[in-house]
């Protein structure tokens, strides 16, 4: 009797392992998708949050960015530039000056598949930039094309892919 106790209480356990590992991998990947509020309302505003959203242009493995610039009530604000020195610190700058153009750039060192970023921008609003040289060097090319070569957002975008995509 006791026997049957024991395999009955190693089922139940070994039942619950598999459901918790079950329900992990299902919260996993659901956090890597990107969703709307539930209780965001279909209204003008709603959708106009949603007309560019983060794209991946798959036939090249470009990096998730934003086509069309967002308004920047949909981007979240960067860290203050005085916390860093030197070449991060100008960056961050760069950033703050040109966030629509950046939250357009999609960022090579992929942090859009393992951090779940959406642009370029997405690296500035915390302290992950401050420890990437992809980032910082990207966002400084983006400031220079369109601060003195006044290149529009999309061909910033094509130099960089062209620059850092290794192809």
């Amino acid at each position: 009797m006791k026997e049957k106790k024991l395999w009955i209480a190693v089922v139940l356990l070994a039942s619950l392992v598999a459901v918790i590992v079950f329900i992990q991998g299902w919260k996993q990947d659901s956090a890597k998708q990107p969703h709307a509020p539930a209780n965001e309302a279909r209204t003008e505003s709603a959708s106009e949050s949603t007309k560019n959203p983060p794209m991946n242009m798959d036939a090249r493995q470009v990096p998730a960015h934003y086509e069309a610039p967002p308004s920047l009530g949909d981007l979240r604000p960067v860290l203050s530039a005085s916390q860093f020195v030197g070449k991060t610190r100008e960056a961050y700058e760069a950033v703050e000056q040109i966030s629509a153009t950046i939250a357009q750039m999609p960022c090579y060192c992929h942090c859009d598949r393992g951090m779940g970023h959406k642009s370029l921008h997405s690296c500035f609003e915390d302290e992950h930039a401050a420890h990437c040289a992809t980032c910082v060097d990207e966002a400084l090319m983006a400031y220079r094309l369109q601060k003195e070569q006044g290149l529009s957002a999309t061909q910033i975008r094509e130099r960089i892919i062209a620059q850092f995509s290794g192809q």
